[in-house]
């Protein structure tokens, strides 16, 4: 753009912050018109150990490992998991349907499966319900249930409609538990099923249409 090679409805346009329609304006760039591409949205079961970015600082291995050899535009992730978490990750190339998603407005619930190294007594479980204060942000759910325990673990099903950065483990650290597992198993009502690890699929019409719809 700066040096000149793209025009908006014939006029050149040389700063990148310029915002257009694209779906009314016309854009080329060397003359050539330049058409939106089809939106794609594909679903990963990210395994554990994978940063969720493009390129990382220190060289540590990324989830786009997991797109190698796919026929795919460029897509981002929606939102993020961190390097020890896993489960369902969203990547697209269509950022409104991305800003849906992340909008805490828009109240997209989030399912996770959590493996903590203690029992789920009545009061950790009524301490999660009622949320914490950690570092100036107050640590909410939308729900909590117990799914199954041994002697020195439990699985909980936690529900969040916004998360904030390590929500479900500092919230769980700050009450004594220590995160072991954590597993994203749903967006809104699209679950990841039974896709493998490191698999990435895309959505079909319908599964979009349900986030479209979400909550």
């Amino acid at each position: 753009m700066r040096e000149g090679r793209v025009r908006v409805d014939g006029r050149v346009v040389r700063d990148p912050e310029h915002r257009t329609l694209a779906s009314a304006a016309r854009i080329e760039v060397d003359g050539r018109p330049v058409a939106a591409e089809a939106p794609v949205t594909v679903m990963l079961n990210k395994p554990r150990g994978l940063v969720t970015t493009r390129d990382d600082p220190q060289g540590r291995e990324t989830i786009y490992r997991c797109l190698k050899g796919l026929d795919l535009p460029h897509v981002s992730p929606v939102g993020r998991l961190d390097k020890a978490s896993e489960g369902l990750l969203l990547l697209t190339n269509d950022t409104a349907f991305a800003q849906r998603l992340l909008d805490p407005a828009s109240h997209v619930p989030k399912t996770y499966h959590v493996q903590i190294d203690r029992a789920a007594d009545d009061a950790l479980l009524a301490g999660i319900r009622a949320g914490v204060e950690d570092r100036g942000e107050h640590l909410a759910v939308r729900s909590v249930r117990l799914l199954r325990e041994g002697e020195r673990t439990a699985w909980l099903e936690i529900v969040l409609d916004e998360g904030r950065n390590r929500h479900i483990r500092r919230l769980l650290a700050a009450l004594g538990a220590e995160t072991l597992r954590l597993v994203r198993v749903s967006i809104g009502a699209l679950a990841l099923g039974d896709l493998p690890k490191g698999a990435v699929r895309p959505l079909t019409p319908d599964e979009r249409a349900l986030l479209e719809r979400a909550p």
